[in-house]
């Protein structure tokens, strides 16, 4: 791999994780990007609570991540050699935390719906 472009990680992508998998969770994500956009709009702004409730739960949102990247790669965590695996696993789980707590918020606002949070 001499240049690192989108088609190339494109590709690594859909190796890892299959066609339909890594379409479904770019289309899962877009859904939840955009359920997060309309939450924001209709509440103008951000409920506190739900943002606390929603940072609480980024542990979650990690280590879900992780173990379901171990799980597609079928490896453990002595897999784990160099630097750069440690940084992408890092960067899993820090990716994870944050779409985990914007799922939780969403599903909060959409769940309870507006109201004002004291």
């Amino acid at each position: 791999m001499e240049k690192l472009t989108l088609d190339t990680l494109l590709a690594v992508f859909e190796e890892m994780f299959g066609a339909w998998l890594f379409w479904l969770m770019v289309a899962v994500a877009a859904v939840i990007t955009v359920a997060y956009l309309y939450v924001l709009i209709r509440d103008h702004g951000m409920g506190m609570r739900r943002f606390l409730l929603a940072q609480l739960s980024m542990p979650v949102g990690a280590v879900l991540a992780v173990a379901f990247v171990l799980w597609i790669t079928k490896s453990n965590l002595a897999d784990i050699g160099g630097p750069i695996d440690w940084i992408v696993m890092l960067g899993v789980a820090v990716l994870g935390a944050g779409g985990f707590s914007i799922l939780v918020y969403v599903l909060q606002s959409l769940i309870r719906g507006r109201q004002a949070d004291s």
